[in-house]
């Protein structure tokens, strides 16, 4: 264990804060058990307080303490997707206080893959001083509602002095958030798509997937607008990316699938592949954020179940205040 991830366990067992990278973007780690610490976590992002965390562990066994009820899909699914990009929403037990789940009766848990993730939840967990730690609370490490961080820079260009300590891990592999699966009701119901494909999760259940209702708990990244930069997005059809560009004239950036256009102040190009966009979205989100233009157009990427965690994060990043 690197004197790195020693001090960060420290940091977050005393109540301090530590951003982390995981494999889907750079998490806020608090003490999860901690009421003062989610306090201090809740005041630096300025989050909502009835807005639930996902509780970042170690390991499945870890996790499932914080339920009270772990049904086989549940079991099912951390069986074949974690460590990974997957968050699992279930009954709390008593371990998940209000001050994690937002005031509901459910919490979120995930088991991250990234390397320094694992190192650091495996040397937070364990007791001391009569304590026992297990779960690392996580939401994004940046301010509440704007574009997430996939990498160490990001963090403490939002963040600057607020978060005692950045681990370092690189570019996050993924680059948006994990999937949210909410199991607490009977029934799998995708609250939040990710890179974890519909199709990949009920060929794991062995049934359909439903989509999100109105009696879906609260979760992470639900808000109609989210993922967003400051510079008002929005987002146009291909056909028509041509005309807003010509209307624009000056002060527009531009994230496209084509070859720059020189009436563009910022243009910018991601592939044609799903996972390859979503790795590089955010971070292109951010260069064109910082363009100082008057607004950004994003050229639609296509329809279908493979675009579909992109197409959700750039919709809410769209939406207006």
């Amino acid at each position: 264990m690197s004197a790195e991830i020693r001090r960060a366990a420290g940091i977050l067992r005393a109540g301090g804060l530590v951003a982390f990278p995981t494999e889907t973007v750079y998490g806020l780690g608090a003490d999860a058990a901690s009421e003062a610490a989610l306090k201090k976590l809740y005041a630096v992002k300025r989050r909502p307080p009835d807005h639930p965390v996902i509780v970042h562990f170690a390991s499945a066994d870890d996790a499932f303490e914080w339920a009270r009820e772990v049904p086989e899909d549940a079991g099912r699914l951390a069986a074949r997707f974690w460590p990974g990009p997957l968050t699992l929403i279930l009954k709390r037990s008593s371990r998940a206080r209000d001050f994690v789940t937002g005031g509901q009766d459910t919490v979120g848990l995930r088991v991250p893959v990234h390397p320094v993730a694992q190192a650091l939840l495996c040397a937070f967990r364990g007791e001391e001083g009569g304590r026992r730690f297990s779960g690392v609370a996580a939401p994004s490490a940046n301010r509440f509602g704007r574009v997430s961080p996939t990498c160490a820079a990001h963090v403490r260009e939002d963040l600057g002095d607020d978060v005692e300590l950045v681990l370092e891990g690189g570019a996050s592999a993924v680059g948006i958030e994990s999937a949210i699966v909410d199991l607490s009701r009977g029934h799998a119901v995708l609250l939040r798509p990710g890179a974890i494909s519909c199709a990949e999760l009920e060929q794991a259940l062995g049934y359909p997937v439903e989509a999100a209702d109105a009696a879906a708990p609260r979760v992470s990244g639900s808000l109609a607008r989210h993922y967003a930069p400051r510079t008002p997005l929005r987002l146009v059809a291909s056909h028509a990316l041509d005309a807003e560009i010509e209307r624009a004239r000056e002060g527009v950036a531009v994230l496209a699938f084509s070859r720059p256009d020189a009436r563009a102040a910022c243009w910018l190009r991601l592939p044609r592949e799903p996972e390859a966009y979503a790795r590089g979205l955010y971070a292109a989100l951010r260069e064109l954020d910082a363009a100082g233009c008057a607004q950004i157009l994003v050229e639609e990427p296509p329809q279908g179940p493979a675009w579909a965690a992109v197409r959700d994060r750039l919709r809410r990043a769209a939406s207006p205040a």
